[in-house]
């Protein structure tokens, strides 16, 4: 009975230590891992959290090993007298007084210097990007080059994005774990961070600061492209005059877009009557990944049920249901993807 105790222990020890480590594993692998950075922001940061984490296990196994020792080495046996009372020991607590300082002083050190640092981004080629936060999807306005976007940030590689973050409603965080940490969106107040995307891909954020009914469904990506790349969108964005269609069901739904009070006085598109603030500009819709801020691919499948029932599909969006019919929703569905 003793030895099957004991592998139980042995098992059960292996098994957690197992699952530590799968864990790291798998969280290195994850899009939204801070300990697979791509850029020198989320580097640094995630460089200092690895300095934090490892004294924080080394730690737990000191005191940890320390404890198990004595628990087993002075438990009480039968027989056993009161053992003897001692009061202090000067030695010993200097001893425990002085690492401490010696671990936060290790800590620190690297803390402030790295905040300053990321405090002061570079300031030449940057590529300023204003952020707004809105229940429940991101406003992305490039101010030196007059366009904006929403959900899905572009951005070159190698280059400085000055990212200023304000919010139209209520308290968010914009987080995109690969690239940066996480900064606070709060009303009335403008705060500020940068990043650099290293290499090409989707980078996957999300808001980390609770804002209310589809605070989860808040998602976002950040997508970084060969700077040819980047400058190819940006020159098709700019080139983007009024809008003529060969495809009939395309041209008739702009024509119902345009028609369409909720549509045209809440969302932007470039080459038409649409100008409203309130909803996500939609000049470049055709050519995002996802719609409703990142919850579902964008295909004409599902572009199709938004627009019958977007509170079916987010609950708690802005969007009021339209009403619209099949035939309407077809049309629509066919102008929207055309906007590339």
């Amino acid at each position: 009975m003793v030895g099957n105790m004991k592998r139980y222990r042995h098992a059960a020890v292996a098994s957690a230590l197992l699952s530590l480590f799968g864990a790291g594993a798998a969280h290195a692998q994850a899009p939204q891992s801070v300990f697979a950075p791509a850029g020198p922001v989320a580097r640094t940061q995630g460089e200092l959290l690895s300095l934090t984490l490892y004294i924080a296990i080394g730690i737990f196994v000191v005191v940890g090993s320390i404890l198990l020792y004595t628990v087993i080495r002075f438990r009480e046996r039968p027989g056993d007298p009161i053992p003897k009372q001692i009061q202090g020991n000067t030695t010993l607590e200097v001893i425990w007084t002085v690492i401490p300082i010696v671990i936060l002083t290790v800590i620190a050190v690297p803390t402030v210097r790295d905040s300053f640092n990321l405090a002061s981004p570079p300031t030449d080629d940057v590529l300023e990007v204003r952020v707004i936060g809105h229940q429940w999807w991101w406003e992305f306005e490039y101010p030196q080059l007059g366009l904006v976007t929403a959900n899905e940030l572009k951005i070159p590689v190698g280059k400085v994005v000055h990212l200023t973050l304000e919010s139209n409603d209520v308290i968010h965080s914009f987080w995109v774990p690969r690239l940066a940490g996480k900064m606070d969106v709060v009303p009335n107040r403008v705060n500020s961070m940068w990043l650099v995307a290293e290499e090409s891909g989707i980078f996957y954020g999300q808001c980390a600061e609770y804002c209310g009914t589809s605070h989860a469904n808040m998602r976002l990506r950040v997508i970084a492209q060969p700077a040819e790349e980047f400058e190819a969108w940006v020159a098709a964005r700019r080139s983007v005059e009024a809008l003529a269609f060969a495809d009939d069901l395309a041209a008739r739904g702009k024509e119902i877009f345009e028609s369409t009070g909720s549509c045209w006085a809440c969302h932007t598109v470039d080459g038409t009557a649409a100008d409203g603030r309130v909803g996500p500009d939609l000049t470049d819709f055709g050519s995002r990944t996802t719609l409703a801020a990142g919850m579902l691919p964008n295909t004409p499948e599902n572009l199709a049920a938004w627009l019958r029932d977007p509170q079916a599909v987010k609950p708690g969006a802005l969007m009021p249901r339209l009403n619209l019919s099949d035939a309407d929703i077809e049309a629509l569905t066919a102008f929207l993807h055309s906007l590339l």
